[in-house]
């Protein structure tokens, strides 16, 4: 009787609240059982309760109720949105592995709520030990209910809180999709509610909700069938007259350097050679505003396919403005060409996304097809001034169409499908198209400069340059954007590459600071001389999500992460890279591994990449098979793998066959350096030094690193003369070059010189102005060798933690297309041997062998080459390893 009247007492209630709640619920979850049956989804909802429970605690929620869905509190609505998201990601992942498609919906409210505890012996029997009551609860019930699968759904009161918040997040936040779905109504609630969505790109549906007995869309009176039909003629009367003489602003929130989204062109003339032609030309048109940005069409096909569209989706409204949504952009623009009158009318519309309506249009009138790419001028040039763009720069940004691409509609149809085609990577289609848009109007450049595109992807610099001649002279014949870009590529094949090249691409990042080339060339030019904060901070901006090539900037900061020593985060970027760009695993993601020392995971990566196919594009993926076996001490097989490549690179380029020659040669002085004969190391250098000084300066550079790595072999070994005859001729060269790394490694290989002939103190102070950050790997291996030789041990072992430490530097250092690589990584395992040494000689015999048991630990005794065995040997101590030597 006491335990009933203690169940039975009326329990305390708090004060009122506010707090956010979030309702969710497991779509067709009766279904799931009945489908996989009683013992699968045991196990199914046991992992699923893990990740509830593993959330909880992460976005610090307090678990209500739960039976097919969850009723949560937090205490701040970002809180509970990081939950919401984290929560349908992983149900996402969670059935993806198990061959199932687990969605939730879910819904976020922002109110007050009245709590209170049920006693002990309640919960005992069912109770939960936390009620919840209060208007916010059906509340945040009707917008899970309302939600599609997938899809989480915010009032009006939680999404400013939580949109304000979205940078706690970190990256993810910035990427998040936001869309109004407009005003509701509710059973039983007076008033109506706006209604918003939020999500991640690829994940959220960005769908309007459905109408259904407890929830429909509050559509205002002028909008209703009846209604619009009964006042139509007065508002066709009045709203003429308004229009014509108030002419208002458009009703969109458009501000300097946001993005539109160019949908396709609706030809309803009949005439098929406008259909791709005009749709480029009002690309190019808008493309010369820097204060509307122009969603690139190559961007809008990877969303559809993020969409689960086909590629040749149309991109009419609806589709246009869901694009828009998912990638950022605030406007579309619906280009129509029609004959009208016996005129040919090319208009356009600007529509909000956000709730499809058309916000301003423009027309254009013209006498014959041929007027088409005037009137297109004339209606851009409306559109950008009603976006907000002033009249001065409109002028000041825009040149006629014909003058700065061509006037045959013809050839603008051939240079569209030419574009179209590279950018699905067929480059030989798009050569047909881009030779044939050259044909019907010679002069027109920027067809030259796809040429020039083409040969510069497939690394074919000496075929580009004629092209690139070929649009400098026509420059006249291209907008401003294109005349800077044709300008900085222009430079990357100049006599000052190394100076002009990075200047030119850093002036095209800041007049467009959205069209990314700028950017990611930048980026690439820090990255091979090292100058790894400026590199990141440019290949950052280049992951934007307008970007199409974003995977490829993604991919940049990997790299540049593993430089900086940031492994983990290197390797999460590089997955993010391969994620975007939807291709498996690459070479980039193995070194990310091995700098980690995941071999195992390393090799599983190497396995699925082809090796000597295609000798110019998968021969690079040789770089890391050999520089990985090199790293783990596996020196007959790293042997092998560097001839058989080295066999393969002579029937692909100069550059590559001179590259792993030297890599072979490389493999061979550290598995036997008696064996380097002085007489293969000159053959190399004399190859490539004549490759060299016949390129233009965009391989003459790898090729004198090529020379240089003959000559450090050579000093590896001893030896001087080499060095000494071949110097002069390099200096000769990298001066002309001007590349700050080629100057860096020819310092060192002097240095070299200066040491091996007895004077380390010269070469110290020929090393030590080169440390700056962006100094080569190199320079550090160096540095220790002067020292050491200059009896200066406490510097050389601090060289030697340097080179030991990084192991990311050396893997990712890209100097010399890479051709130190395996090297590198060989230094950083022979830093340990070094340390021991000084240690031991130093008679601390305790941390002499606690460094060599870490360097046998990374090349076990059993496999080391006889002239590193005797080296450890030397050190150690007991007996039985002396034996086993």
């Amino acid at each position: 009787m006491r335990a009933m009247n203690e169940m039975t007492q009326r329990p305390s209630i708090d004060a009122p609240q506010l707090r956010t709640l979030l309702l969710t619920d497991l779509c067709d979850s009766t279904t799931l059982v009945e489908r996989i049956g009683d013992v699968a989804a045991a196990t199914l909802f046991r992992d699923h309760d893990r990740l509830v429970l593993d959330l909880q605690q992460r976005w610090r929620g307090r678990l209500i109720d739960r039976s097919d869905g969850l009723l949560l509190l937090f205490e701040r609505p970002i809180d509970g949105l990081g939950f919401a998201l984290d929560y349908v990601r992983g149900l996402r992942e969670m059935g993806a592995s198990r061959r199932l498609d687990l969605k939730v919906r879910a819904g976020l409210h922002v109110g007050e709520v009245l709590t209170w505890r049920n006693s002990e012996e309640a919960v005992q029997v069912g109770a939960k030990p936390l009620e919840v009551e209060g208007l916010a609860k059906p509340m945040a019930a009707r917008l899970m209910a309302m939600a599609r699968p997938g899809q989480i759904l915010l009032s009006a009161v939680a999404e400013p809180l939580a949109h304000r918040a979205a940078r706690e997040l970190g990256e993810r936040g910035q990427h998040l999709l936001w869309k109004s779905h407009g005003r509701w109504r509710f059973k039983g609630m007076p008033d109506s509610q706006q209604i918003y969505e939020v999500g991640e790109p690829g994940i959220a549906p960005l769908r309007a909700p459905t109408n259904s007995p407890k929830a429909w869309r509050d559509v205002p009176l002028w909008r209703r069938p009846a209604a619009l039909a009964a006042e139509a003629a007065v508002i066709v009367g009045i709203g003429v007259g308004v229009w014509f003489a108030t002419r208002p602003a458009p009703a969109i929130a458009f501000n300097q350097r946001d993005w539109v989204v160019v949908a396709d062109l609706r030809n309803l003339t009949g005439q098929t050679v406008l259909d791709d032609s005009m749709e480029q030309a009002f690309r190019i048109s808008l493309e010369q505003s820097r204060y509307v940005n122009v969603l690139s069409d190559m961007k809008a096909r990877d969303t559809l396919a993020r969409m689960q569209l086909k590629s040749d989706t149309v991109l009419d409204r609806s589709v246009a403005s869901e694009i828009a949504l998912r990638d950022g952009a605030r406007a579309v623009i619906l280009p129509t060409v029609a004959e009208v009158g016996g005129k040919v009318r090319v208009s356009a519309e600007i529509i909000d996304p956000n709730t499809q309506a058309t916000v301003y249009a423009e027309t254009a009138d013209g006498a014959g097809v041929n007027s088409v790419l005037a009137s297109i001028d004339e209606v851009t040039g409306e559109l950008r001034a009603s976006l907000g763009e002033t009249v001065k720069a409109i002028e000041s940004d825009s040149a006629e169409l014909p003058k700065v691409t061509t006037s045959s509609l013809e050839a603008l149809r051939a240079y569209s499908l030419a574009t179209k085609a590279y950018a699905r990577r067929d480059f030989g289609e798009a050569s047909q198209y881009f030779s044939e848009a050259i044909r019907l109007d010679p002069n027109f450049a920027l067809a030259y400069m796809g040429l020039a595109r083409i040969h510069i992807s497939r690394a074919e610099n000496e075929a580009a340059k004629p092209f690139l001649q070929k649009a400098l002279d026509r420059k006249s014949r291209l907008t401003r954007r294109d005349g800077l870009y044709l300008d900085a590529w222009a430079a990357e094949f100049g006599d000052k590459a190394a100076v002009e090249a990075p200047l030119r691409w850093k002036t095209l990042a800041g007049m467009y600071p959205d069209f990314y080339a700028g950017h990611f060339q930048y980026a690439w030019s820090a990255f091979v001389n090292n100058r790894f904060d400026e590199a990141l901070k440019y290949a950052s901006i280049a992951t934007a999500p307008q970007e199409p090539m974003r995977g490829t900037a993604m991919e940049l900061v990997g790299r540049i992460e593993l430089a900086r020593e940031e492994r983990l985060k290197a390797l999460r970027s590089l997955q993010q890279a391969q994620a975007i760009g939807g291709y498996p695993a690459n070479r980039r993601q193995a070194a990310a591994l091995a700098a980690l020392e995941r071999f195992p995971q390393a090799r599983q990566v190497l396995q699925t990449l082809p090796a000597n196919g295609s000798p110019d594009g998968q021969l690079t993926n040789q770089l890391e098979r050999i520089a990985i076996e090199v790293d783990q001490g596996r020196w007959k097989d790293a042997h092998t793998v560097a001839a058989s490549s080295s066999n393969a690179a002579k029937r692909a380029t100069p550059l590559m066959a001179n590259e792993f020659r030297a890599i072979e040669l490389m493999v061979q002085s550290m598995l036997d350096p008696a064996r380097l004969r002085e007489a293969d190391l000159e053959q190399l250098a004399q190859n490539a030094l004549t490759e060299a000084e016949r390129s233009s300066n965009r391989d003459s550079t790898p090729q004198a690193f090529f020379a240089l790595a003959a000559l450090k072999l050579d000093q590896r070994a001893g030896r001087t003369a080499l060095a000494d005859r071949l110097i002069p001729r390099i200096r000769t060269l990298a001066n002309r070059v001007g590349e700050p790394v080629l100057r860096q490694m020819v310092v060192v290989v002097e240095a070299g010189q200066q040491r091996l002939k007895g004077q380390p103190q010269d070469a110290i102070a020929t090393l030590r102005p080169l440390i700056d950050g962006s100094e080569l790997f190199q320079v550090h291996v160096a540095l220790h060798d002067a020292y050491r030789a200059a009896g200066q041990n406490e510097k050389a072992l601090a060289e030697l933690n340097w080179i030991a430490e990084h192991r990311g530097r050396a893997y990712s250092e890209v100097a010399g297309d890479q051709v130190f690589q395996s090297l590198n990584v060989a230094d950083t395992r022979l830093a340990r041997l070094s340390r021991a040494e000084i240690l031991w000689q130093g008679g601390k015999t305790a941390d002499a062998r606690q460094e060599l048991d870490l360097f046998l630990a990374g090349w076990p005794l059993d496999q080391l080459p006889d002239h590193l065995r005797r080296r450890a040997a030397v050190m150690l101590l007991d007996s039985k390893a002396k034996t086993t030597v």
